[in-house]
């Protein structure tokens, strides 16, 4: 009996994620000098520009966070990459697309896709502004990465939606 699989396809704009990482960091360092566990000048190096420096840390860090979620999604990625090396991906560094092909069992419940593409999203987010954070404010870099975690498990959760099957009907 032939397999009928189906193929969700996963975009992710890279101006969105990097304005979603900036705009966190640059909230979060806000949050921690109104609190006043920062003084500006400590709350001011929290918050990621696109000058050449941060933008660079970024984007490496976007890079390592979505080559381990292809890792950890690999049972389901659909890819025929066979080399690698140590360079920031073309699409990241020139504001394209990221792209994940999922080859799913004919009864994945589509209505996940929503859910699927924003956790994948959030994941790479989290992931980003933990190791940004690593550098430049490291109290706070364990929440992200704990908040990547569970992004993490809401990706997993949403694969592995099924939809019920359909009892035949016969004339």
């Amino acid at each position: 009996m032939a397999e009928n699989k189906k193929i969700l396809t996963v975009t992710q704009q890279v101006k969105e994620l990097v304005y979603d990482i900036q705009n966190k960091a640059y909230l979060t360092g806000q949050a921690r000098e109104a609190e006043g566990k920062k003084n500006y000048e400590a709350a001011s190096n929290m918050q990621a520009s696109d000058d050449e420096e941060n933008s660079y840390q970024i984007r490496r860090s976007l890079a390592n966070a979505f080559s381990s979620l292809k890792s950890l999604l690999g049972e389901y990625l659909s890819e025929d990459k066979s080399t690698s090396n140590n360079l920031i991906a073309k699409e990241i560094d020139d504001n394209g697309v990221l792209e994940l092909a999922f080859e799913l069992p004919s009864n994945y419940n589509n209505s996940s896709a929503d859910a699927l593409g924003n956790g994948i999203h959030a994941y790479l987010v989290d992931m980003a502004l933990g190791d940004w954070f690593a550098i430049t404010n490291p109290e706070d870099a364990a929440s992200y990465v704990q908040h990547s975690a569970i992004s993490l498990e809401n990706v997993k959760r949403a694969l592995y939606k099924r939809s019920r099957p359909e009892r035949p009907t016969y004339s």
